[in-house]
């Protein structure tokens, strides 16, 4: 199940959302997967520009963030 929903261009995405550790690191950092249904089907993996040694934390962070946010990475990434 989508963590959100959001739209780009003519095509609707579903974001899931993940937290990543590096070995050796003690920081937890925030993974977005985006993936688009339908005849073009497309998926990826983002990385977004936070960080917490807390992957709770990590996660409450991420819920304030706007889907304005996430339609830029995802724009981002497709360009």
């Amino acid at each position: 199940m989508a963590w959100r929903v959001v739209d780009h261009g003519d095509r609707r995405w579903n974001v899931t959302i993940a937290a990543e550790r590096r070995a050796n690191s003690a920081q937890w950092n925030l993974v977005f997967s985006f993936r688009c249904a339908g005849a073009n089907r497309q998926a990826f993996w983002a990385t977004y520009p936070l960080a917490s040694s807390s992957k709770a934390a990590l996660f409450a962070q991420a819920e304030k963030l706007s889907n304005d946010a996430l339609t830029a990475l995802l724009s981002e990434q497709l360009d």
